[in-house]
């Protein structure tokens, strides 16, 4: 056993060890370099919330502002048809949500402040931001039907408006559907 002479090294059977980068914090092991990462991806996920919770109200404000117009004489008014009247009560609502939301994000942006620091807060606006996707696509699924079968008969100004309110609430829910999944990533992380 003592008379085996020893492997030399070659570049197949030496192993070489990263050494620690000169970034490596002490107490935890990260490095500043995933903690920047980090903050960008907070950062930009803000900004995306932002922006869709932005033009949700947009979105939501035209469904609202189309849908409470179109009066057009006779039979040509919303309020004689209770799924236009479902669709501008969401509008309502969803326009009163979405402007709340945009602007608590727009303070906590400006003041990197929150302006509620309850501790369900993530929860509260995921629940929220799926009950207001919901109803909006619940509101264009039972206005289509009635558009459909008005516009077979004729195709007027009244039906023209009541299809832009109807793209318009569609549009809405896929900006409330981008915000609950920012929202469901934001609980999960929490």
């Amino acid at each position: 056993m003592g008379n085996e002479p020893t492997p030399t090294p070659t570049p197949e059977n030496v192993t070489t060890h990263p050494a620690p980068a000169a970034t490596d914090l002490e107490s935890g092991g990260l490095s500043v370099d995933v903690i920047m990462e980090r903050w960008k991806t907070e950062d930009l996920l803000q900004k995306c919330s932002l922006a869709s919770r932005v033009f949700g109200f947009i979105f939501s404000f035209l469904t609202l502002i189309i849908m409470a117009t179109n009066i057009h004489g006779d039979w040509r008014d919303f309020y004689h048809y209770e799924e236009y009247r479902y669709v501008l009560v969401v509008a309502i609502l969803s326009t009163s949500y979405a402007s709340f939301q945009s602007w608590r994000q727009i303070h906590k942006l400006a003041t990197n402040k929150n302006l509620f620091s309850w501790p369900n807060s993530a929860a509260i606006d995921y629940g929220c931001d799926q009950i207001g996707a919901y109803l909006l696509i619940s509101a264009a699924s039972a206005a289509i039907p009635l558009t459909n079968r008005m516009r077979q008969g004729s195709d007027n100004v009244f039906t023209d408006a009541s299809a832009a309110a109807i793209s318009m609430a569609f549009f809405a829910f896929l900006c409330f559907v981008i915000s609950s999944l920012i929202s469901g990533y934001n609980l999960c992380q929490h």
